[in-house]
């Protein structure tokens, strides 16, 4: 069974710009997988390499078998993108521009049902008849994600599709993505929400200026990187006038008897930490230990703090 996506030694070169530095991963069929990275991170570059909008410089990139460029109809075919930017037909209403995108495909009126069904999920329905230039930012959003499902495609690429929008679509979408991908379809996603990747997404890469610093199960890479806590709260059984010098240059937040100190950037661990506590005469009521989320792993990741 061939990969969702494989990607082969992908350069792609700008002018003086190395956006992309022989990047190779695969990603199975099937997976909720997460493509972060840091803006200029080559996110969006190799996106538009799968989706035939920008030729890579040197190296292989297929969708479900399919070469993007010796095989670029059935790849795109395989393929739906929600793009970052929002692009729009002005002269069309919602349900005019999803027929016309089916059209594309071959697709006639057999098919209508089913971007009802997309109209609904993505809660379009109310907007069908209107034109896309009345649209607010967010429903224009919305027709994007369902432009990019109308041919049902196997493999489903979404670049920061909730990027400025509303609560009530980022649940909707995110409910809409779990059914698809409940129903065997895979889901690329990038996103700077890195609580959606952490909750949503079973395997994640991360790129950072063109290369590819991490590629594991999310489950693993906060065991690997998370398994020193960040951070000590505390909470002392009264006010105290001063701390050593050494203690107060780790606290990173404090409001009365609640103290925070920060432990990735010392040598002190949590229990060294509450020893001197003690010794200099301020005793602890409470404590517990935060460790790293994948916000953490990203930073340490992309900005070459790895201690």
């Amino acid at each position: 069974m061939p990969a969702a996506i494989a990607i082969q030694n992908l350069h792609k070169h700008y002018d003086s710009v190395h956006a992309l530095k022989g990047v190779s991963f695969s990603i199975e069929q099937g997976e909720f997988f997460a493509l972060l990275g840091p803006n200029g991170a080559g996110k969006s570059t190799l996106i538009g390499i799968l989706a035939g909008l920008t030729r890579p410089t040197s190296g292989t990139a297929a969708v479900l078998g399919h070469d993007v460029i010796d095989d670029y109809q059935r790849a795109r075919r395989a393929l739906g993108v929600v793009p970052q930017e929002v692009v729009f037909d002005p002269f069309f209403t919602v349900r005019e521009v999803l027929r016309i995108q089916a059209g594309y495909y071959g697709l006639g009126r057999a098919h209508y049902d089913w971007i009802e069904h997309i109209m609904s999920a993505l809660m379009l329905m109310d907007k069908a008849d209107s034109n896309m230039r009345t649209l607010s930012g967010g429903m224009k959003r919305r027709v994007l994600v369902a432009q990019a499902l109308v041919h049902k495609p196997p493999v489903v690429v979404l670049d920061e599709p909730t990027a400025g929008v509303d609560v009530e679509l980022r649940k909707s979408l995110w409910n809409l993505l779990r059914d698809l991908h409940r129903e065997g379809r895979t889901i690329v996603l990038t996103t700077h929400y890195l609580e959606e990747a952490q909750s949503l997404c079973n395997r994640i890469a991360i790129l950072n200026r063109g290369n590819l610093v991490a590629l594991d199960s999310t489950q693993t890479l906060l065991n690997r990187y998370g398994n020193r806590a960040k951070e000590l709260h505390v909470t002392l059984e009264q006010p105290v006038s001063s701390l050593p010098t050494r203690l107060q240059e780790l606290i990173r937040k404090q409001d009365g008897t609640q103290l925070v100190f920060g432990l990735q950037s010392t040598k002190l661990s949590a229990t060294d930490i509450l020893a001197e506590l003690k010794n200099c005469g301020a005793p602890v009521a409470d404590f517990h230990t935060a460790h790293a989320n994948l916000e953490d792993i990203f930073v340490t990741l992309t900005t070459g703090d790895h201690s």
